[in-house]
């Protein structure tokens, strides 16, 4: 799953407690290595796909580059991609570019000094602003730079099992999910048949990753596609914060979602009808679930073609540790073109952050109707806050929603308000 690689990332924050001292990377500008050229080193994720799709750029890139020879490894093994690449930043060690940088992390390796800003390459703020078009907007830094070039997304929808539908009298082609009675209503009628146990079932544990796989994807929906820290300042407990977390209040105390955590995966062993998930279950629920995808719920329902959600972006950073800077941009930039860009959909199915995605890959998304949903969707994706405090401002979110929304113990409102104080003094550090 997408989530496990930000397991134990909470470490990484705790680190960034005590580096609150350190400078952030200035891009090096001015310096050497921005223009220097030569071999360089680079690191993907172990996807099993990723992995392919790596291999076969830089031997594509390096048959054309054998003065500038790329060499490229598996993120190595660690609690999670982001701790390892938090200590290769402190220990001077991290390679050119890593082709997995998660943007909750972005800040904190740029406050480690960890990161190139790309916007001191000449042509760097102009490629990812025309390739990524508006929504580039988002990954920029409180500076105006780039630490991270937005590479792919993996827009969450609901997934529905189609039979467990059937089973429990629902109509499996239109289901009614739209609005969050509708959703509501169709949830008790899952669990009321006994066509599965639960309705949905998130994860309901405490850490900060999971306020992207159940909170704010509907939060996107239900502001129009506002981030949860807008202009410095916390949106949670706006009226459409509230309404999402009635919504699942509801949901947890109708005994529709499980409360406690799930060893497997609850969608594909039909213990929920239901899931919350990216274009990367396609391919693993393929011959397993016979399933359908809608945009997340709105409280008064909104159309398909103007619904928002989390996008569970991952994206490269460029490291300073890198002596061949001008190398390292050069390959990022093949390796997020359009040919690059199109095997990288072709090989995983995941949604490469370019504008026009699907007229810029027709024949893609004629041969694979699976993925027309989600093509369509990488257009209106939301993303976390940046800064050095984005994983603080995540936990704060998650323990107010935990205890006010899965525990049931207090007022949905009061707990938002008291999460958006705190996140508004997180905001305001630099």
């Amino acid at each position: 799953m997408r989530r496990r690689t930000l397991k134990s990332f909470a470490l990484l924050a705790a680190l960034g407690l005590s580096l609150g001292g350190c400078s952030g990377g200035d891009g090096d500008k001015g310096s050497d290595a921005v223009t220097a050229r030569g071999p360089i080193t680079i690191w993907y994720s172990n996807n099993e796909a990723e992995v392919e799709w790596g291999k076969a750029m830089v031997s594509s890139w390096n048959a054309a580059h054998p003065d500038e020879e790329v060499t490229a490894q598996e993120i190595p093994a660690g609690k999670s991609s982001e701790e390892v690449i938090g200590a290769a930043i402190t220990a001077g060690t991290a390679p050119c570019l890593v082709f997995n940088t998660a943007p909750a992390a972005v800040g904190q390796f740029q406050r480690q000094g960890g990161l190139v800003n790309l916007t001191s390459f000449g042509d760097g703020e102009a490629y990812i602003s025309a390739r990524t078009g508006a929504a580039a907007d988002q990954y920029k830094a409180a500076d105006g730079g780039f630490y991270q070039l937005p590479w792919k997304a993996n827009p969450v929808m609901i997934f529905y099992n189609k039979d467990l539908f059937k089973k429990a009298g629902l109509d499996p082609e239109k289901p009614k999910l739209a609005t969050y009675d509708e959703f509501l209503s169709t949830a008790k009628t899952l669990k009321r048949t006994g066509a599965a146990p639960y309705a949905i079932y998130p994860s309901p544990t405490s850490e900060f990753f999971q306020t992207q796989f159940d909170f704010i994807p509907l939060f996107s929906a239900a502001s129009g596609g506002q981030q949860i820290v807008a202009e410095g300042k916390a949106t949670i407990a706006d009226q459409a914060g509230i309404d999402v977390g009635e919504f699942w209040k509801s949901i947890y105390s109708a005994g529709l979602a499980g409360k406690e955590r799930y060893q497997g995966d609850s969608f594909a062993d039909k213990k929920a009808a239901m899931a919350i998930v990216g274009p990367w279950a396609v391919s693993v629920y393929k011959g397993k679930v016979n399933w359908g995808a809608v945009p997340v719920p709105t409280k008064n329902g909104v159309p398909a073609a103007e619904t928002y959600t989390f996008s569970d972006a991952k994206n490269v950073g460029l490291f300073t540790a890198c002596k061949n800077q001008g190398t390292a941009w050069e390959v990022l930039k093949f390796a997020t073109g359009p040919e690059q860009d199109g095997e990288l959909l072709a090989k995983t199915g995941q949604m490469p952050l370019r504008e026009n995605l699907q007229s810029e890959y027709p024949d893609y998304f004629a041969k694979n109707p699976a993925y027309k949903q989600f093509g369509d969707q990488a257009s209106r994706t939301v993303e976390v806050p940046g800064g050095p405090h984005t994983v603080e401002m995540l936990q704060t979110l998650r323990d107010a929603y935990t205890k006010a929304v899965i525990t049931g113990d207090g007022d949905v409102t009061e707990a938002l308000k008291g999460a958006a104080e705190k996140i508004n003094e997180l905001a305001a550090q630099k």
